[in-house]
């Protein structure tokens, strides 16, 4: 099928003496032999002075008997882990027409493309780096992407798309396809490429077979073709097709104790992708892992979380089970697991010790992963006002709920109805419900459900997420091969 948009790009290009030499310095890239993602296009920029980079956040700075440099700014529609990828590569040119020197892009950084030895990689005359499998950093030769193959091989894995649409900062405000909705869309289209690589760099593409234009033509047209991405996704991929995002209510709190590390264990053995964990803080204003304001029910004593420091509500439960988490606890874990978390706010009346609580998440990287969630629409109105980048969901238990004009007036991402008291609360999402929902850009939570039948017709409706108190039932069906 005709790719309008790539046509339209290549119409663009223009025969002058900068795309001349950009053609012939353009790198060979050495890619996995099972990569599935090769380069599209590039935007070529020529520096015979430094100046700063339009494209990348950094300075050009022209070595001695340097004639020039040639910036590329390489354009993938996919990584991995999330829609389009954007990597560079810099060529500098002596005053013999030789490559002199290199560098590329690295994770969001850039480095040397010299081996230790000193030497360049090279191929008939022009820089050949290795391209990492999925996400296309660049090495001068195999050992550094060697380095770090275990944590490659995640994301080529388990973590595949779960990064959604990506913005830089470059686009930001200017790239507006990032919502849950489309997150999701990417996440269910690249989770069907998970991919093993082979670690073999064979896979050659020389980039003058790619679209060459100048950067700024390249760069007006990123969002664009970002939109079109996304507008293929959602025509394609119908709402019951879509990744459905499994979450262990409480851990998995059927088959060990709630909000603890054993639940959160179980809970990653079973398919769980995030736990949802109840949050409240001590009266030191430390968060901790606690469904109830007392400790009878978990732990047979008197107390409640709120009127205790940490250090009495450790005192009191010692030795009554597993202990009582703190949020930093529960955040170790999840790292340790590669668990997301959906934090369940039961009280906070201290603006520092939520804000307190969003910062530990982003030191240790797991902000982007973590949804906060509460029936209180002041605590939520709140945190997002404060923290823009938080992702929140309000729940309600009334089926009178306008979800869309309670969200929007809240910045909220999904709405969490919570009507498993309901026999067949399946029901009550209607078409007109979820598309007025999925026309704002907001996801759908679902109470925690551990009737099958349920299950099945919720995985029918395309819903976001679904929490389950044992995640194995939230496993998608599998197909019958006798049919």
């Amino acid at each position: 099928m005709k790719d309008s948009q790539l046509a339209e790009l290549r119409g663009g290009q223009r025969s002058d003496g900068e795309r001349v030499l950009a053609l012939q310095y353009a790198p060979m890239l050495r890619m996995d032999a099972n990569e599935p993602f090769l380069p599209l296009a590039l935007g070529y920029t020529v520096f015979r002075e430094g100046r700063d980079s339009r494209s990348f956040p950094r300075r050009i700075e022209l070595p001695p008997a340097c004639e020039f440099a040639i910036e590329y700014a390489i354009w993938w529609d996919w990584d991995i882990e999330h829609l389009y990828e954007l990597e560079h590569v810099w060529v500098y040119v002596g005053q013999d027409k030789r490559v002199m020197d290199a560098e590329a892009s690295w994770h969001g950084d850039w480095h040397s493309m010299r081996s230790p030895d000193g030497s360049l990689p090279l191929l008939d005359g022009r820089v050949s780096p290795c391209s990492e499998p999925g996400k296309h950093a660049f090495a001068p030769d195999p050992a550094p992407l060697l380095k770090q193959k275990a944590k490659t091989v995640l994301c080529c894995g388990p973590q595949a798309g779960t990064s959604g649409v990506h913005v830089t900062p470059l686009y930001a405000g200017r790239i507006g396809e990032r919502n849950v909705i489309n997150n999701q869309l990417v996440w269910t289209w690249l989770e069907r490429r998970r991919f093993e690589p082979a670690w073999n760099f064979s896979q050659i593409v020389d980039l003058r077979d790619c679209i060459a234009v100048p950067w700024p033509a390249l760069e007006a047209w990123i969002p664009e073709r970002v939109t079109h991405l996304v507008t293929e996704l959602e025509a394609n991929i119908a709402p019951r097709e879509r990744r459905v995002l499994r979450i262990a209510h409480r851990g998995a709190s059927a088959l060990a104790q709630e909000n603890s590390v054993s639940a959160f264990r179980v809970a990653a053995e079973r398919g769980a992708d995030m736990v949802e964990v109840d949050l409240r803080f001590t009266a030191d204003k430390i968060p901790v892992a606690a469904h109830d304001a007392d400790l009878q029910r978990v732990y047979g004593v008197e107390g409640n979380v709120a009127d205790c420091s940490l250090e009495e509500l450790r005192r009191l439960t010692e030795g009554r089970g597993e202990p009582l988490l703190t949020l930093e606890q529960v955040v170790q874990a999840c790292r340790q697991l590669m668990l997301g978390l959906y934090l369940d706010v039961k009280d906070v009346d201290d603006e520092d010790a939520g804000l307190a609580a969003v910062e530990l998440l982003r030191r240790n990287g797991m902000l982007p992963v973590t949804v906060f969630g509460s029936f209180r629409a002041d605590w939520m109105a709140d945190l997002k006002a404060l923290c823009p980048d938080a992702m929140t969901s309000i729940l309600f238990a009334s089926r009178h709920v306008d979800p869309v004009r309670l969200a929007r007036s809240l910045n909220a991402d999904f709405v969490h109805p919570c009507w498993e008291r309901f026999d067949r609360p399946q029901d009550w999402l209607t078409p007109d419900w979820l598309a007025a929902v999925r026309e704002a850009g907001l996801g759908v939570m679902i109470w925690h459900e551990e009737r099958p039948d349920v299950i099945r017709d919720l995985y029918e409706l395309g819903i976001y997420g679904i929490c389950a108190d044992d995640p194995q039932l939230l496993l998608p069906p599998v197909a019958d091969s006798s049919q």
